[in-house]
Parts: structure tokens; C-alpha cells; sequence
């Protein structure tokens, strides 16, 4: 099995689509070879922030096959390979570990709802017996899968299995990873699912995550990387000065704002919408010129406010440090300035009924 370290920053990374919705190999390509410039430790292919579940598998297979071609030996690749079914993730486990992945991500079965039990006895037993070579990865998210892995079963699958050695927590209670930390084995690693506590569950020595998949690393991998490189090395004060430079991105990974409903007869109501990863990051990775793309239906656009709310975070960062979009703007040969200036880039990206 080849050894595959679990920390620092991975980047959970977009697909960019093209205008009619095919996928854009070339910004792929471009995306990720700005990543491994960044000194990333690692790519998430066909995670969330992928739009797992609106890729078919031959797409979802050809996106996995091309993060591992793209990125060569410049970082690792946890694969996204997660399922509400068992049979179709060992069919993804095993075509991921034909073309070179080392590890792979497996999100609690959704919508089926599976208890914690039936999840460990199930679904992440099987697949760890089956491929003992490969590390998997846990992916709690109850917010979106509606079910969840305790952290008792969690550490049981860590002490039993050896290529179970690391989980990907995106639940926001600190209360539960602090009880793995206290019951999983020594070596486990906790990777942040939530940019916006990463800082705080890796300096937590209750906690002591050892990184995080990122979804704002698809926008600013250096700033995050060096952030939770300076935590691991101990040098906690400079990660906090990044951490309070780039915390209005971390805070944008989903934008909540209230929408205006106009009823027959004029009656207007207001609504609370709120768009989830990846609407805001793509948004904001089309604003400044990176390749994105549309996300696919039923995924759409944000309202005229939670564009502006996106924009606001990323021009927060830009007049606090502008080094922190700095390798944005080198990379991908883009005026940041103008592109945060210019109310064309942003105005096309919202819906205005």
C-alpha cells in the first residue's frame, strides 16, 4: 500500500463545465496544474464540490482517470467513490485503484439512511476488507446524507483496519471529534470538511486535526496550505494572522441570503434561500476568470444578492492582502482588480426573476 500522508491541505476540486455542460478538460487540467504549483499536498476528485451526482459514471470514472494523468506524481489523489449503494462503491474502489489511486473518499450512504451500525458493518467493512491495499476514507456529512457514522464505530473501523486511517469530518461538532480523537488510534488522522473551523479543530488539542479538504483551496491552495503547514509546525501565530486574512472566503462556502417572491396581484414575500457548495465557488472562480463554468441542473445560479455576497468576501481579501489572490492572478493572466471592479463578470453569474 503505497503511504499516503493525511494532512495538510487537499482541494476538493470543481469540475468546470463548458457552456452547454460538457465537462472542460482543458481548465481541468489548468485547475490542477495550478494546485500542485501552489504546493498542495493533494486533489479531490468527484467529491460535492465535484457534482458527484450529476456525473454519470463514465464521467465520473474519466474525471478520477484524468486528476491522477493531470497531477503525475506532483501531489496524491483521494478519489471520490462514495455511494448509497455497496456494490456500485466497490465497482468505483476498484476502477479508481486501476488507474492509480491511492485512496478514496466514501460518504455515508445517503438518502437510504443506514444506521451507524449497518454503516461500519455494511458498507465501510466490506469495501475495507475487499481492497486492503487502498486507504479509505470516511466522509461524515449528515447535513447532506442524513445519516452518520458514529464516532465510536468510526474509531472501531480504525483500530480494525490499517488502511482506515483518517476520516473527513464536515458535521461542525467539535464535541464528536474530540470523542474520536479520544477513541480512534493514535495515528488517525482528522481532516476538516469545513473551511470556516479549520483552523480552530487543528489548534483544538482535543482535536488535533492534521488538515483539511478544501473547497476555497480551488481558489486560494497557497493561503490554506500555508496556513495548516504553520500549524503543524507549530508556528500558531502565523497561521492565525492567515486564518483572519482569508476568513471572509472561508465564511462563503454556502451564501444564505432572503430573495424577493413576487405572488399574483403584486404580493411579494421574501425568502430565505440558501446556495450550497459548489453555486458560491464557482461563482466566485468564474468572477476572476478561473475555469469553472456552470454548475448542472439542478444546480443553478445564486440571486443578485448572493453574487454581490461572494464578491464582497473576495474583495474583503483583496483589500486586506492582496497577495493572498496574488498566484490567481499570475496563473491564469487575470486583473483581479478589474475583474473585482467590473460589474459585467458578476451580473451575468445571477438570476433576475
Amino acid at each position: 500500500m503505497t503511504n499516503v500522508k493525511f494532512e495538510g491541505t487537499w482541494t476538493a476540486l470543481v469540475t468546470p463545465m463548458s457552456p452547454g455542460g460538457g465537462i472542460d478538460w482543458d481548465g481541468f487540467r489548468k485547475n490542477i496544474d495550478f494546485q500542485t504549483s501552489q504546493g498542495i499536498s493533494g486533489i479531490l476528485p468527484v467529491g460535492t464540490t465535484g457534482e458527484s451526482p450529476t456525473l454519470d459514471w463514465n464521467e465520473h470514472k474519466e474525471v478520477i482517470g484524468k486528476a491522477i494523468e493531470y497531477s503525475g506524481a506532483r501531489c496524491a489523489v483521494i478519489a471520490g467513490c462514495g455511494s448509497n449503494s455497496t456494490e456500485e462503491t466497490v465497482a468505483a474502489v476498484a476502477s479508481a485503484k486501476k488507474m492509480g489511486a491511492g485512496a478514496v473518499l466514501l460518504v455515508d450512504c445517503y438518502y437510504n439512511g443506514p444506521s451507524s451500525l449497518e454503516l461500519r458493518k455494511e458498507y465501510y467493512e466490506p469495501v475495507a476488507k475487499e481492497f486492503p491495499d487502498i486507504y479509505i476514507v470516511p466522509y461524515i456529512i449528515p447535513g447532506r446524507t442524513g445519516t452518520a457514522l458514529s464516532p465510536e464505530d468510526v474509531a472501531l473501523l480504525s483500530w480494525k483496519f490499517p488502511n482506515i486511517s483518517a476520516v473527513k469530518e464536515a458535521t461542525g461538532d467539535t464535541e464528536r471529534m474530540r470523542k474520536t480523537r479520544c477513541l480512534a488510534r493514535e495515528d488517525f488522522s482528522i481532516l476538516s470538511g469545513d473551511d470556516d473551523i479549520t483552523f480552530n479543530i487543528m489548534i483544538d488539542p482535543r482535536i488535533r486535526a492534521s488538515g483539511v479538504i478544501s473547497v476555497i483551496a480551488n481558489i486560494i491552495p497557497g493561503a490554506i496550505g500555508k496556513m495548516a503547514k504553520s500549524v503543524l509546525s507549530g508556528e500558531q501565530g502565523e497561521a492565525r494572522e492567515i486564518h483572519e486574512k482569508i476568513q471572509p472566503l472561508l465564511s462563503a462556502v454556502t451564501v444564505k441570503c432572503r430573495n424577493e417572491r413576487v405572488l399574483p396581484e403584486d404580493r411579494r414575500v421574501l425568502v430565505e434561500d440558501r446556495f450550497r457548495n459548489p453555486v458560491p465557488v464557482k461563482t466566485m472562480m468564474n468572477g476572476l476568470g478561473m475555469p469553472a463554468g456552470p454548475c448542472r441542473r439542478p444546480l443553478g445560479r445564486m440571486s443578485r444578492a448572493g453574487v454581490e455576497t461572494a464578491r464582497s468576501a473576495l474583495r474583503a481579501v483583496w483589500e486586506k492582502d492582496p497577495a493572498v489572490l496574488e498566484p490567481v492572478s499570475v496563473f491564469y493572466k487575470t486583473d483581479i482588480e478589474e475583474r473585482l471592479g467590473n460589474d459585467s463578470y458578476w451580473e451575468a453569474q445571477a438570476y433576475y426573476d
